[in-house]
């Protein structure tokens, strides 16, 4: 019975992983317009249809992972001590996002990054999915007091501190990139020392 059930497919170790890799793959070696989800699901040695149980469609294997780094993002700002100032709130809450979701998927990080870069309709999407963060965070701001207009100045500061400092950490070779929270730490001090000047 167990041979006949691993026969037909019903469960599949890691199909997540496996349909992201295989995607990841074709995207690199076809571009990203030309792979279809027929092609990452046989790649992957899975069916379509566990491919759409997993994502909706080809742009998800990118940007799935939005919807839990927003949920950290707005958990961290919610759980910092109370009184510090609302851009100290979100770098604080960057860096221990960087440390928990990105220092193992570097990798994975590198060629998303560098499959979005070659597709104009994807770096829009990329976009959208920053102010999308910006505005959750400024949200949880203003859930902890910050009005009008700090919370989206600060929500819009953090997040640009975390672009920069994503799109600085991905341009380095994986073994001498370091840390993503450290590039943050950087990219705020930057930013702390323009707002000064």
């Amino acid at each position: 019975m167990a041979g006949m059930l691993a026969g037909m497919g019903r469960w599949q170790p890691d199909a997540r992983g496996r349909l992201e890799k295989a995607a990841m793959e074709l995207f690199r070696e076809r571009g990203f317009d030309a792979t279809t989800v027929a092609e990452i699901a046989e790649r992957a040695g899975l069916t379509e249809r566990t491919f759409f149980r997993h994502y909706a469609d080809k742009r998800e294997v990118l940007f799935g992972g939005a919807s839990i780094l927003q949920e950290m993002l707005v958990s961290g700002v919610r759980a910092a001590p109370a009184g510090l100032a609302p851009v100290a709130v979100i770098v604080g809450a960057l860096e221990e996002v960087s440390d928990r979701l990105f220092e193992e998927r570097g990798e994975f990080a590198r060629q998303r990054q560098a499959v979005i870069a070659s597709n104009a309709e994807l770096q829009e999407r990329e976009v959208v999915k920053l102010a999308t963060l910006a505005a959750a965070v400024a949200g949880a701001l203003r859930d902890r007091g910050v009005t009008e207009p700090a919370a989206s100045l600060a929500g819009e500061a953090g997040i640009a501190v975390f672009k920069v400092a994503f799109e600085r950490w991905v341009s380095q070779p994986a073994a001498a990139a370091g840390s993503l929270a450290g590039y943050v730490r950087e990219c705020a001090a930057g930013l702390k020392l323009v707002a000064s000047g």
